[in-house]
């Protein structure tokens, strides 16, 4: 009889060591989904921030000061960039300067990201074809990365003329 008693005893102590290790593992899948979501949600609000940043900006140097203009009078695709004399983002004036730009960011809560962005002109009939001749279109593409990422996030925004 001791025996037998002795066995469950075992048997018990056994199931609940299963069952204390499958809970730990819960757990800590758990969590690491939530940090896993918290660095993404991080992620898309710096992508975010980017994109309202740049829709304070004229369409085209050329339109900082408004008025009528031909596609052909707007900034060629190849000269895309900041402007002579624009070293810092602070000097952008317009949504093509920001091809190109890249910053780290690195807060307390938010370390090793990096934040890109390009500028294309896009197709006036499909916003996912890149156009290389001038359209009244810019679509900005922003990218996140981190090393704490499967992948990066992407956010796209199409601009027009008259988007502003």
């Amino acid at each position: 009889m001791g025996s037998i008693q002795s066995l469950l005893a075992i048997a018990a102590l056994f199931l609940l060591s299963l069952l204390s290790v499958r809970f730990n593992s819960s757990v800590l899948e758990n969590m690491s989904v939530e940090v896993e979501n918290k660095v993404y949600l991080t992620a898309f609000s710096l992508g975010d921030d980017l994109i309202e940043e740049i829709k304070q900006k004229a369409f085209d140097n050329e339109t900082v000061v408004f008025r009528s203009i031909n596609p052909e009078e707007l900034t060629p695709r190849n000269l895309f960039g900041p402007d002579a004399g624009e070293n810092f983002v602070t000097d952008f004036n317009d949504i093509d300067d920001y091809h190109g730009y890249s910053r780290p960011v690195s807060l307390p809560h938010a370390e090793g990201y990096l934040v890109i962005c390009n500028v294309d002109y896009v197709n006036s009939n499909n916003h996912d074809l890149v156009s290389l001749a001038q359209t009244f279109y810019k679509r900005i593409e922003v990218t996140v990365s981190s090393n704490y990422m499967r992948m990066p996030v992407k956010l796209s925004f199409v601009f027009t003329l008259h988007s502003k």
